[in-house]
């Protein structure tokens, strides 16, 4: 048995950091936040030395927290935010472009020619979501020195000098050969980036070297995705195992085995993580906002905060006719329309910020509901229950909402920081070899399941109304 291990969450808009005993479970944590920019154009950057800060900041204050050493470090990072930097002192070159960010979407529709080959070899859509536009973007606007990567092999670079990538992250870039986990000549290309000098490829439970960054010296032998990390956490790790996360955005992923399940529903096929170099695959799908979509209600002054979800919402006992269809960012999958902005119907004098704030909930989980029925018809079997974790969770309305619309139970994790957790996971088994992934993941104990309390029929109609709306978002845009 290991003992506790600091498993770092760096995220969106903060880095979140828990100490974790195998037998105690979280004995400390720490928090801080990150702040990206929001500008004209769908340009979302950050300043990639707040990203490290938060990250030993964080770290730190979950060790005092926790008053006692730890093992080993294990880090979890955002998927497909990028940069250039100096891999000779680390220093950046250019500003953190975040997942969020839709510059690239030129480049993609110069490469559309491409865009089936790379979804072949890759498994993902021609999408600016991805990693690999975006570097392209930096080298042909911004710098040509010096590397550009994936924001966690710069991290990894300052905790500990070495120049790696997990293989779930890698996945994340569309560089990656999805069946021979390892980087596409072929895609390296297609994208102009074929002499680049790119991070060795490991597995995520495995040691990477070692770092002082949090105090005295300790193995970082943890490295996983977010979305990723959550989905090991929620114990979905048998084919047709499903969890969603409500983060910045909503993100789904349904456990494929050892082999990815390419379909057409529009969901991405995707390496789940690499142990023992052996490979699992997912099928992931992402909804762009989702607590963005509430912030955004909150700067307007609709509401106050995320915590006021549920007491607005109880002044009303239903969306009063709107229909919002919270695409603030653009469709994700099943659609990939990132072109395509909100849109709020049904309006009236009537409507109260109570009706909103049910009309955002509903419009959030109803995208979900195209996520999971777009999983089950690439599995070949419906889902038969949905796990969930994330900040939002907290809102008893979006959850109800969820279940309502997706005409299941959708079991709320007793763990709120999941991505952090499985990450920690993964630290422990970097550190054990001979600690088997069932007893690496904390027992799944859900601390609410949300039954359906509308029928199938009134489910298929709120359904209906939200596909409408999306149907005439779509038939707008060019």
């Amino acid at each position: 048995m290991t003992g506790p291990v600091l498993a770092v969450d760096q995220g969106t808009s903060g880095t979140k950091a828990l100490v974790v005993c195998p037998d105690r479970g979280v004995i400390g944590s720490g928090t801080a936040p990150v702040r990206p920019r929001h500008l004209p154009g769908g340009r979302v950057e950050t300043d990639p030395r707040e990203l490290l800060d938060s990250v030993v900041a964080a770290g730190r204050r979950a060790l005092a927290a926790a008053g006692e050493p730890v093992a080993a470090v294990g880090l979890a990072n955002q998927g497909e935010t990028v940069l250039a930097w100096d891999p000779a002192t680390g220093t950046p070159l250019t500003d953190a472009i975040v997942w969020q960010d839709r510059r690239a979407e030129g480049i993609c529709a110069e490469l559309a020619p491409h865009a089936d080959r790379l979804r072949e070899t890759t498994g993902l859509p021609l999408d600016p979501y991805f990693a690999a536009p975006k570097m392209a973007w930096i080298r042909r606007h911004l710098t040509g020195e010096g590397v550009v990567t994936t924001s966690d092999a710069w991290l990894v670079r300052h905790l500990t000098g070495e120049f790696v990538t997990d293989a779930a992250t890698a996945g994340r870039t569309q560089l990656l050969d999805l069946d021979a986990v390892a980087w596409s000549p072929e895609a390296l290309e297609v994208f102009g980036l074929s002499g680049e000098r790119l991070p060795r490829i490991v597995d995520a439970a495995q040691p990477v070297g070692v770092t002082d960054a949090f105090g005295p010296r300790v193995p970082l032998t943890g490295l996983l995705v977010d979305q990723q990390a959550a989905l090991l956490a929620q114990g979905a790790t048998e084919p047709g195992a499903a969890k969603c996360t409500y983060g910045t955005g909503a993100f789904l992923l349904a456990q494929t085995g050892d082999r990815p399940r390419r379909g057409d529903s529009g969901l991405v096929p995707c390496v789940a993580w690499r142990l023992g170099g052996r490979t699992s695959y997912c099928l992931d799908g992402q909804v762009y906002t989702a607590a963005s979509a509430v912030r955004w209600l909150t700067d307007l002054g609709v509401i106050g905060g995320p915590a006021d979800l549920d007491r607005v919402a109880a002044s009303v006992p239903d969306a009063g006719g709107v229909t919002f269809v919270p695409a603030l960012a653009g469709l994700a999958a099943p659609w990939w329309r990132g072109d395509v902005r909100g849109s709020l119907t049904g309006l009236g004098l009537d409507t109260t910020p109570g009706h909103l704030v049910r009309a955002l909930c509903e419009g959030i989980a109803a995208q979900v509901v195209e996520l999971a029925s777009a999983a089950g018809a690439d599995l070949g079997a419906p889902l038969g229950s949905l796990r969930v974790d994330g900040g939002l969770t907290r809102s008893a309305v979006l959850m109800q909402a969820q279940a309502d619309l997706l005409q299941l139970p959708v079991e709320v994790s007793a763990l709120p920081d999941a991505t952090a957790l499985g990450v920690g996971a993964v630290a422990r088994m970097g550190l054990d070899a001979s600690l088997p992934l069932a007893r690496a993941v904390p027992p799944w104990r859900p601390s609410a399941v949300y039954e359906p309390r509308v029928s199938a029929t009134e489910a298929a109609e709120r359904m209906g109304a939200f596909r409408a709306a999306v149907a005439a978002l779509l038939d707008r845009t060019p």
